[in-house]
């Protein structure tokens, strides 16, 4: 079952690379999601973790560029948002894969309220500076 469903409505930022890469990043929440909730093996939920954290750095780095390109007024902020959940994200990372961690509900209950609360306060910000 997803964790998490995109919808114009909730989640579109009218910014095309935008909206496509969080329907993307979306899909590999869900996947990861449905992997720890369902009992799979440690090395897939490991390797789907590792997929999703690398994705989130990518689509961050994307927004980070075409916010300075366009010289966005709340860039400081909205970076400093992004820099908080790659650090949560690499805690994570690191104590899976040492055994001292796992992908839980509450982990993925956390990512979805972070992204609740992220897109329509920071990223519709920038909708209209770089759509």
């Amino acid at each position: 079952m997803a964790l998490i469903t995109w919808t114009a409505e909730q989640y579109g930022t009218n910014v095309g690379f935008a909206d496509d890469e969080h329907k993307i990043l979306f899909d590999k929440l869900n996947k990861l999601y449905d992997l720890a909730t369902s009992g799979a093996e440690r090395a897939a939920i490991g390797a789907q973790l590792d997929d999703l954290i690398a994705y989130v750095v990518e689509h961050f780095a994307h927004e980070e560029r075409e916010m300075l390109a366009k010289n966005y007024a709340a860039f400081d902020a909205h970076k400093a948002e992004h820099t908080a959940l790659i650090g949560i994200c690499a805690d994570l990372q690191k104590k899976f894969h040492a055994g001292e961690a796992d992908v839980t509900e509450e982990v993925g209950q956390l990512v979805k309220g972070w992204l609740d609360s992220h897109i329509p306060t920071f990223d519709f910000g920038y909708s209209s500076t770089i759509g």
